[in-house]
């Protein structure tokens, strides 16, 4: 899947820019964590992570999960793409008086040894990998035969998936190569076919994210201040189309009334569990 400048050796990521930009604009996702803790718990869970496993938190954010999982006392590696984020999990490692092995790195490209651990998870995050296949086949390489791959991701027919949706339609054509829809992920017909024949015993489980909100408008300035791609969305239609960036902003608040009852923004969700053969 990678590859080689003509006659140089050297590695080239077709996706390198697009990269780059990811990494930068979930830099201020840190105030978002405190509504992500209860779904890492419930991750965590279902995963089945107990004491002495070795876990591996792949785009692990704040480390919300890997805190998590460690405190049941596993060994846990957390990785991510943005620096900014693996500060804030060291932070939230070190008040929790645990010990983490955090990494900067990519999900395409794991640098951790084959078969190095029990369980694989992901919260919300190797779903914004470009290439699904690659994602998935690293994540697969370095989970242990019998071990467990978890992960929690937005449906697309639900308010983050539709979100995330929306927002792509603003942002005008899609890089070339294209980077796969990150709400794919949440189509279990779709992570069945992603999983194929080498895992066994997939298990779908949906929940909810309640959002504390006083109203879509609320929700939306949250979400501008925090969320890569929106963040990047309202810079850009900031200096560069007023208008539109309304007609965004108004489209947003339709959207997340659809989901808002009584200060609560539920954020529907799918967790998948399966086994690697």
């Amino acid at each position: 899947m990678r590859g080689l400048s003509p006659g140089s050796g050297v590695v080239m990521d077709p996706f390198e820019a697009f990269k780059a930009v990811q990494r930068e604009g979930w830099a201020h996702f840190a105030p978002l964590e405190m509504v992500t803790i209860p779904a890492a718990a419930k991750l965590v869970a279902h995963a089945g992570i107990r004491a002495g496993h070795r876990v591996a938190d792949l785009a692990c954010g704040t480390g919300v999960v890997a805190v998590t999982a460690a405190r049941l006392g596993a060994r846990v590696t957390g990785l991510d793409l943005t620096p900014e984020l693996l500060t804030r999990a060291r932070q939230n490692a070190a008040t929790a008086g645990v010990e983490i092995d955090f990494h900067e790195g990519d999900v395409e490209y794991l640098p951790f040894p084959d078969v190095a651990f029990d369980v694989v998870v992901s919260q919300f995050g190797h779903m914004f990998a470009p290439r699904p296949d690659v994602a998935l086949a690293e994540m697969l390489r370095v989970l242990k035969p019998g071990g467990t791959l978890a992960f929690s991701t937005w449906p697309p027919e639900l308010f983050t998936g539709r979100m995330f949706t929306m927002v792509s339609q603003y942002v005008g054509p899609p890089p070339s190569p294209a980077p796969a829809a990150p709400p794919l992920w949440g189509d279990p017909t779709v992570v069945r076919e992603r999983l194929g024949a080498v895992v066994r015993d997939i298990v779908f489980k949906r929940d909810d994210m309640n959002v504390a909100t006083l109203s879509p408008q609320h929700h939306r300035g949250l979400t501008e201040r925090t969320a890569g791609p929106v963040r990047q969305l309202v810079e850009r239609l900031t200096a560069s189309d007023p208008d539109k960036l309304a007609t965004f902003r108004r489209e947003y608040d339709e959207l997340a009334a659809q989901y808002l009852e009584q200060n609560i923004l539920r954020q529907g969700y799918l967790i998948t569990r399966c086994t690697k053969i």
